[in-house]
């Protein structure tokens, strides 16, 4: 069932295409999208929503202005330090909770990475089922130089990169661009400046061309397999494709395939259906 209606927002923008495609964009300009206790409820409710809402396919996550994110505003962060331990650690939990709210979206999730993604922003791009960005992007784990460490953001760093390149990136607090990060695996593809829009465009084509069950199923299928004992894959897995071959989706799918045209998840007239 698809909650009615979107969640209400001021630091992000929330536009729902006809393609299926939520776009959900970073507003504070002014502070390179950096995120508060407020951009961290926002991102929490959009995604929640995103994941529930049938309307929704893929979501895009994007920052307006220079940057994609220079992760959390220091200010925030330092006021967060002076808390008393309890409030300390709910307030941590509820970040930790926003970038859990990201990776474990039951849609797939796109980031088009620009600028500076500096801690937190490496964090959102590492969270993301597929991100692409720009040559000139700035990544860094730059957490140790402020005297923090980037906690919350580890466990989806670790699974992009591996543990023994998280530990040393983390440790260096370092600076990296875009091609680096495409070489450590932290983003699907890095692109030349200037390129990224299409270059997005094009992975959300590509997108729609999948059935949204199977792109839900696949997901999480990916996700899951790493919680599971090697005993237990085999089973997993054959129950999984059971379920999804048993579908409507499957049989038009595997119907239009026979028949050589496009199936009905596939909008008529879109560029990706003529480009096919």
């Amino acid at each position: 069932m698809t909650p009615n209606p979107a969640p209400a927002t001021e630091t992000l923008s929330l536009e729902l295409c006809p393609s299926g495609v939520l776009k959900v964009t970073l507003q504070r300009e002014r502070r390179h999208n950096a995120f508060n206790a407020q951009v961290i409820q926002e991102l929490s409710e959009a995604f929640g929503w995103a994941d529930q809402a049938d309307a929704v396919r893929v979501v895009l996550l994007q920052g307006a202005g220079p940057s994609f994110s220079a992760g959390a505003d220091i200010e925030w962060m330092r006021q967060q330090g002076s808390l008393g331990h309890a409030e300390n650690v709910e307030s941590a939990r509820q970040m930790a909770s926003c970038f859990e709210a990201i990776h474990s979206c039951r849609k797939p999730v796109v980031a088009a990475v620009h600028g500076a993604a500096l801690g937190g922003g490496t964090g959102l791009t590492a969270a993301a089922d597929i991100a692409i960005c720009e040559e000139s992007t700035v990544f860094g784990f730059t957490e140790v130089r402020l005297g923090i460490l980037p906690a919350v953001i580890s466990p989806y760093v670790v699974e992009k990169l591996g543990s023994a390149r998280a530990r040393a990136l983390f440790l260096l607090g370092s600076r990296f661009r875009g091609r680096e990060a495409e070489r450590l695996g932290l983003v699907f593809r890095c692109v030349p400046d200037g390129q990224l829009e299409a270059e997005v465009e094009g992975c959300l084509a590509e997108l729609s061309k999948g059935a949204p069950s199977a792109l839900i199923a696949s997901k999480r299928l990916a996700l899951s397999l790493n919680t599971l004992p090697p005993a237990g894959r085999m089973d997993f897995c054959a129950e999984e494709i059971a379920r999804q071959r048993g579908t409507l989706e499957a049989q038009e799918g595997l119907a239009a395939f026979l028949d050589k045209r496009q199936a009905k998840w596939i909008q008529s007239g879109s560029s990706e259906e003529k480009n096919a």
